[in-house]
């Protein structure tokens, strides 16, 4: 059982991204007593979609462990789930169309955009979390939160969070070769289905035309959906080397790791507020205590 943040109230979040990371934090959120709103971006590409609430947005039926996910397409969907929170709302509504409907308890930004500016979210929400390269407590965001491999999870209270080094984190020892990414800009289509055990030069799908071999023996992992115009230099599709041991759905270690920290960011920074009553504070968090994990 998930103790939430406050029985007598309704947090209310938003999530910039519908990939495997924002998932993982709706998912904890969602268990803590939220009504989380996670709102589509395209940059980058969506692979983990079995990971992911992403394939809500083309009907499919979604779930991520224990929560389903549901399109909204209007603003009275999230404005009758504020009242009877219940499934994962996933949507194209951008921020701006989002931020007039009722003031944001929690902002959080989980595209991980690792070249992109990113954007000063301050004042937008009662909280507001970057997660990743160039977020920093002091300069655009009320808390950073570190998901680099080797620091997953930590909280930079100073300065800011470390900047995409272009290493991948390992997968059964296999680093950056398990990945595809687009040579050139174009629209993608593959008939491969995620799960799928697939062997080194298989053909997985073809971007403009052109044919997209996997890169390596194992389980596809992620892959872009079928259908997608993708830009250039971005992941196209993922290899699972670990035999058995492979994962496609569900959340994985990193992703609860950083939807861990997330969760306790926001609880401590309610308590930090807690203490000091002349302060403006998120009423939504007030008396809250950590759910358990």
């Amino acid at each position: 059982m998930h103790q939430p943040i406050d029985p007598a109230t309704t947090c209310f979040a938003i999530i910039l991204g519908t990939n495997e990371i924002a998932s993982a934090i709706g998912v904890h959120l969602s268990r803590a007593g939220c009504c989380v709103v996670m709102s589509h971006d395209p940059d980058p590409p969506v692979i983990r979609r079995k990971m992911a609430f992403h394939d809500v947005l083309f009907g499919d039926a979604t779930r991520v462990e224990d929560i389903s996910g549901e399109r909204a397409d209007h603003a009275i969907q999230i404005l009758r789930a504020l009242r009877n929170p219940g499934p994962m709302l996933v949507t194209r509504l951008g921020l701006l169309d989002l931020l007039p409907l009722h003031s944001i308890d929690v902002l959080i930004d989980a595209r991980l955009q690792k070249r992109r500016i990113t954007p000063d979210l301050r004042r937008l929400a009662r909280l507001t979390i970057g997660l990743g390269p160039g977020f920093s407590s002091s300069s655009n965001c009320d808390v950073a939160v570190e998901t680099r491999p080797g620091s997953i999870g930590l909280v930079a209270d100073h300065g800011w969070t470390d900047v995409a080094d272009g290493v991948a984190s390992s997968l059964g020892d296999v680093g950056a070769e398990r990945f595809v990414y687009s040579s050139v800009a174009g629209r993608w289509r593959t008939p491969v289905e995620i799960g799928t055990r697939v062997y080194k030069d298989l053909v997985l799908g073809h971007l403009s035309g052109v044919p997209v071999l996997a890169p390596r023996d194992g389980f596809l992992r992620g892959i872009v959906r079928d259908g997608s115009e993708v830009p250039a230099a971005v992941k196209l599709l993922e290899i699972d080397p670990r035999g058995r041991k492979a994962q496609w759905t569900g959340i994985d270690e990193r992703g609860r790791a950083i939807a861990r920290a997330t969760l306790a960011a926001i609880l401590n920074h309610a308590a930090r507020h807690n203490d000091k009553p002349a302060a403006p504070r998120p009423a939504t968090f007030a008396g809250a205590q950590p759910p358990r994990l």
